[in-house]
């Protein structure tokens, strides 16, 4: 698990940057807040349980892509593009996948921009290769996402119906949110 951990600290030392850069020398910055994540032995163990993956590493390797998790969340659906952008332009940065349930979102209304990113991590002996998912997110996005988890948590995935319709509305009344703020932003801005 340990060059996963520093897989993480790789991705948000880039996007630290990234923050740092934009507070300083632009007017506008598109990153509101970073969280990070490192499955879990028990996680791991039941997500390779659940999707039959044989146990040996390099399996694990290329079948659990979200052993290592860090999460972007910004202000407006262009700002999720943007830092997308960013990240993957870098050059000792290779996307793996991209996975655009903005554009695209799940029949549920969950709606995110993920991408499996591959970063080298420097030990002892050498560089190491490390998957990372990156999921980008607008504030309205993240918000549902969380109360979805929760509620899956609570109902151990057997969500009533009427649960699940509520938070297909709630889906699409976040994106019209994200919507009609991204509007307002343009307009401020001039754009």
């Amino acid at each position: 698990m340990m060059p996963y951990k520093f897989g993480i600290d790789e991705i948000n030392t880039k996007i630290g940057i990234l923050r740092e850069e934009f507070n300083e020398l632009h007017a506008y910055n598109p990153i509101e807040h970073v969280s990070s994540r490192l499955k879990t032995p028990e996680s791991l163990i039941e997500k390779l349980v659940r999707k039959g993956c044989d146990p040996s590493f390099e399996s694990i390797r290329e079948t659990i892509t979200d052993i290592a998790g860090v999460r972007v969340t910004c202000s407006f659906v262009s700002d999720v593009y943007r830092v997308f952008e960013l990240i993957t332009a870098q050059t000792d940065i290779r996307l793996v996948e991209a996975k655009d349930y903005i554009a695209n979102p799940k029949p549920n209304g969950y709606k995110s921009l993920h991408a499996i990113v591959e970063v080298p991590v420097f030990l002892s002996d050498g560089p190491v290769p490390v998957r990372v998912e990156v999921q980008l997110r607008t504030i309205a996005m993240d918000f549902w996402a969380s109360l979805e988890h929760k509620i899956y948590y609570k109902y151990d995935r057997s969500v009533p119906a009427e649960l699940l319709s509520g938070l297909k509305d709630a889906a699409d009344t976040a994106a019209q949110l994200d919507e009609t703020m991204e509007r307002l932003h343009s307009q401020i801005r001039g754009v």
